[in-house]
């Protein structure tokens, strides 16, 4: 029987992991979200309410997804992750099988790599990180927790990322470059 995921999110991004997982022979058996998700979305999978449904729910049954995306500030990302860790419960990885990633790299728990996305040698991801499709993190990157290297976005060897960085679509940062916490560096 295949994996079980319940995902918390029901937007753009959320859909985008849906179809990751369902690649790698995952199955999302329900969503959490804040907002009440569209018609579309409830035909595929159950909905169980907002996040206080996990309140209720046994932290051992299914790990989650983090299907929260940001597009500038990485706040409510880490908010959800945060709450739901101090619940107990564990986040999945997801790994989009066309990306490529480095025997040598560190991925922290709840990490999304996204198609097309490279992660080279050395590179270290904190936890609740998404490298977004197409994105390029260059040898010995040091990623902080909660944050998003966007679509296109291009981080040179031994860039370091602060916790809850939001780097824009097409960015780039130049090597050696360090990035205080929760900057936003524009598309």
């Amino acid at each position: 029987m295949p994996q079980q995921i319940i995902i918390i999110g029901t937007g753009g991004h959320a859909g985008v992991l849906c179809e990751v997982l369902r690649i790698r022979g995952i199955v999302v058996s329900a969503s959490i979200a804040r907002d009440p998700p569209s018609k579309e979305w409830l035909e595929r999978y159950q909905h169980l309410g907002q996040e206080r449904v996990l309140e209720g729910l046994d932290p051992s049954a299914a790990p989650l997804v983090n299907g929260v995306g940001s597009a500038g500030s990485t706040e409510l990302h880490m908010r959800v992750f945060e709450y739901a860790k101090a619940l107990g419960f564990s986040f999945f990885s997801v790994i989009h099988p066309q990306s490529i990633i480095s025997d040598s790299a560190l991925l922290g728990e709840g990490a999304q790599i996204m198609a097309g996305a490279v992660v080279q040698t050395g590179a270290q991801l904190g936890r609740n990180v998404l490298i977004n499709g197409g994105a390029i993190v260059d040898h010995d990157c040091r990623i902080g927790p909660h944050c998003h290297v966007a679509t296109g976005a291009s981080l040179s060897g031994a860039v370091v990322l602060g916790e809850g960085v939001h780097v824009g679509t097409g960015a780039s940062i130049i090597q050696e470059v360090s990035v205080g916490d929760r900057v936003v560096i524009g598309a």
